[in-house]
């Protein structure tokens, strides 16, 4: 029987909700269940084929357990190697490598030092900062948002260098992007699972999290539709993402992706409406299916993005196993023991 596990913390409706239409499925020899954690042991598997990770990102000790599975062969979603080294900087860097019209930004150090460091541990910045070429470069109006994370309490719109120096006073230890603001003419909103199914909902950000989803859903004009979609799969297909969200401005022809970094999206049927949780829920259910029956014990069940992929030039985890299995075998040869009991 192969299980598959929800990691999750204090949200219950959306986990719940999936364990239960996966099971209401009956798929041949696979339950899905909440994960259990009772114990960690360095290179043992986990009992899970499948992972859907809600929490890990708020707490390392479940980012460890599940690069510990991961190792293991359990399919992990998202892949906690990738999701840990992203961010919404690197993200629309990306994004212009890949052709696509990204808005201007900057990334800009913590206001406040790190815990465990001192004025000379960073020695290599300039300071001050060239903020005339910086402002110049993005413009205002412009949005300063923390660099990774759902920190939405520290988004803010800035008019002008006051009220941007105001701001990034009160972001304290947090490192923070400066984002050239897109006057839009559409906001989407948009799922993407599997790097296969897209969904797009329209989305107004400025509003409070329930006006937010109060627009109709997935009814944006059929060509406009399928550009939005293939440029959504372009970039999680980049990056990786088995589960994410990409936020969508329109401004005439032009898409700009203004966020793509949401690896955890918000699953609150009070929030995002019911014709969106059911759909979100219908194909997480599907997609960790999928990914229990294509489970391959001993071998690497994660997904990496073409970004990855290219730069290894095809060198895949199982290859490495391989190579390292045949080292061990040559130093068994030459009588020399590996010692694996520590």
């Amino acid at each position: 029987m192969k299980k598959i596990g929800l990691l999750y913390g204090d949200e219950n409706k959306f986990p719940t909700a999936v364990i239960e239409r996966i099971n209401q499925k009956k798929p041949k020899k696979i339950i899905a269940e909440p994960v259990k954690i009772d114990k960690v042991l360095q290179n043992a598997p986990s009992e899970y084929a499948v992972i859907i990770d809600r929490i890990s990102k708020d707490i390392p000790f479940y980012r460890s357990f599940l690069k510990n599975a991961a190792l293991n062969g359990t399919a992990v979603l998202n892949n906690p190697f990738w999701e840990v080294a992203d961010d919404k900087f690197f993200n629309g860097a990306l994004a212009e490598k890949l052709g696509i019209k990204s808005p201007k930004a900057v990334i800009l150090p913590s206001h406040h030092r790190p815990p465990h460091t001192q004025a000379d541990s960073f020695r290599n910045l300039d300071f001050p900062l060239d903020f005339p070429h910086i402002f110049d470069y993005v413009g205002f109006p412009a949005y300063f948002k923390p660099y990774k994370g759902n920190h939405r309490e520290l988004v803010h719109r800035v008019e002008n260098k006051e009220e941007f120096f105001k701001c990034y006073g009160e972001t304290g230890k947090t490192v923070m992007i400066l984002q050239e603001a897109i006057s839009y003419d559409q906001y989407f909103r948009c799922y993407c699972l599997g790097q296969k199914d897209v969904y797009c909902m329209e989305f107004t950000p400025e509003n409070g999290n329930i006006q937010r989803y109060s627009a109709q859903t997935d009814k944006a004009p059929s060509l406009l539709h399928k550009r939005i979609k293939e440029l959504v799969l372009q970039l999680n297909e980049s990056l990786g993402y088995d589960i994410n969200t990409v936020e969508i401005a329109v401004k005439g022809k032009t898409l700009y992706p203004i966020d793509v970094y949401n690896p955890v999206p918000l699953a609150d049927d009070s929030i995002i409406g019911a014709q969106n949780f059911e759909w979100l829920v219908e194909h997480t259910a599907q997609l960790a299916i999928q990914r229990a029956e294509a489970h391959q014990e001993e071998h690497s069940n994660l997904t990496w993005g073409k970004f990855i992929t290219r730069s290894t030039k095809g060198k895949s985890v199982d290859k490495i196993h391989k190579a390292q299995k045949v080292i061990q075998k040559d130093l068994q040869d030459l009588n020399l023991k590996v010692d694996n009991s520590r």
